[in-house]
């Protein structure tokens, strides 16, 4: 169901629109009474001591039609638990017959001008779904009307509905299907994005067999679709500075190559690509929302498939940067994609830092579950700045280690090194501890696995199953914070 948001700094004369007003976390009604009927507040007044005041939202019958909804609030409230209020109260009412809402602005508290901001953004996050491959969709709006004069700002709206269009893409780019979303489909979606003023470079097989990039192209290589590296840079800032920097891994479908997954779930592998589709949905947004910061967003796209072309245990490749990789398990494929372009960002961009994002390893899972993404990084300033901006969106990152002792578990007898760990064991650490290896020039980097914050099969606070966008919020949160 879609949700519709329009603004009036006007109260509506309508009385059969339900009412939606801010208090206080005891319920104090008394300052409400400038907003609704006398009649309204004495039935407010007498059935609040039958409910639950140590809920966060109550619902008030006023007819058979017409409700008012009381939000509470405490006076501290964080940004993310307003963006769960918002998102609870979509869950709480999107069933109703009446779907007609008045949100009266002027109720917020005003020591933070952002309330209605944040509580509409995790209401609009919630209300995402991928229904572009049914027969029936949904055509229900749930009609939001802001009135009054503490409406979001036009810098508000324009920042959060960016936000919110670079996470959906994200989602919608992760919920396609393997057959449609394949490497070819994605490039040609990507020069899309030059509308929204990205510049858009797209490096075919061709081009990259000239530049050496051939751990991207062994994974692709059983598949009869192409490859690809793109590049997409913003320039938010008139001056030459160094850009940040963004990597994602977008392996379309992983079938595990001629190291072949069981069948059991497979059907999950198309979205061995959320790594890119968090990159892509970044950039988007910050184009969207003409964000003061040069960036770049590098993705390699391919298709792990098990033909008779493919990639076999036990080839030795030569990397963009030159060290050669032994492959012992063709499954161990996302590794080999960002090695390549995490040297290429590096060498060509020259950024202030690399991070990286992939789907990279069940590992993670295992440790961190679907609460955290695992961090690894060769540089502290990065690493805290990217936990104080995940503890502020709810999309949480935690740091694991990285040590020189584990290079000897990836030391490869016949090449510079081997794509797995074959003792067992330290399964994220010694795929970052890989990827690192491709830092060449002691640039900071950040590689955040997110396995298991991808996709949810449950649902989650900002998301009702499926893709989630991980992410786009986070990183968003990095660059408003830290860098513009």
């Amino acid at each position: 169901m879609s949700v519709k948001i329009s603004y009036n700094k006007k109260l509506p004369s309508k009385n059969s629109i339900n009412k939606v007003l801010f208090v206080d976390e005891k319920y104090k009604i008394s300052s409400l009474k400038q907003f609704i009927s006398n009649n309204e507040y004495k039935c407010i007044s007498d059935l609040i001591k039958s409910k639950d005041t140590k809920k966060k939202i109550l619902e008030f019958d006023i007819s058979s039609k017409v409700k008012i909804i009381l939000v509470s609030l405490k006076s501290d409230i964080a940004n993310s638990d307003l963006e769960n209020l918002g998102a609870k109260f979509y869950d709480s009412f999107k069933s109703l017959k009446n779907k007609d809402f008045n949100l009266y602005s002027n109720t917020a508290p005003k020591n933070n001008e952002s309330i209605v901001s944040y509580f509409l953004h995790g209401l609009k996050l919630k209300s995402y779904r991928f229904e572009k491959y049914k027969n029936k969709k949904s055509k229900e709006i749930l009609n939001i009307i802001v009135s009054g004069n503490r409406i979001p700002s036009k810098r508000e709206k324009i920042k959060f509905k960016a936000i919110e269009e670079g996470a959906f893409y994200a989602r919608d780019l992760v919920s396609e299907p393997g057959n449609v979303l394949h490497p070819d489909e994605y490039a040609k979606r990507l020069v899309l994005l030059k509308k929204d003023g990205l510049k858009v470079n797209i490096y075919d097989e061709k081009k990259l067999k000239k530049l050496g990039m051939n751990t991207l192209l062994g994974v692709g290589q059983g598949s009869i679709r192409g490859s690809y590296l793109v590049t997409m840079e913003w320039k938010g800032l008139r001056d030459n500075s160094k850009p940040l920097a963004f990597v994602g891994k977008g392996v379309c479908f992983d079938t595990g190559g001629i190291s072949l997954k069981p069948a059991k779930f497979m059907e999950d592998m198309t979205y061995d690509m959320a790594g890119s589709a968090v990159v892509v949905g970044l950039m988007k947004s910050l184009a969207l929302r003409k964000a003061k910061v040069n960036a770049v967003g590098v993705v390699g796209l391919v298709e792990n498939m098990p033909g008779g072309n493919a990639q076999r245990p036990g080839d030795i490749v030569k990397s963009y940067s030159g060290k050669t990789v032994e492959i012992l398990n063709t499954d161990a494929e996302g590794r080999l994609v960002l090695a390549d372009a995490l040297t290429y960002t590096e060498e060509k961009f020259k950024p202030k830092f690399i991070i990286d994002l992939a789907t990279l390893t069940g590992a993670i899972i295992v440790s961190l579950g679907s609460e955290y993404a695992g961090l690894f990084s060769n540089d502290d300033k990065l690493s805290n700045q990217l936990i104080e901006a995940g503890d502020k969106v709810e999309e949480k990152v935690w740091r694991m280690p990285l040590n020189k002792n584990f290079d000897k578990l990836i030391d490869s007898k016949n090449a510079d090194m081997q794509n797995i760990n074959y003792v067992g064991g330290a399964g994220s650490t010694t795929a970052a501890q890989f990827l690192q290896r491709f830092i060449l020039n002691k640039t900071p980097w950040a590689h955040l696995d997110i396995a298991g914050m991808a996709f949810s099969k449950y649902g989650g606070a900002l998301n009702s199953g499926g893709a989630t966008g991980y992410g786009v919020r986070l990183l968003n949160k990095l660059i408003e914070d830290k860098y513009e």
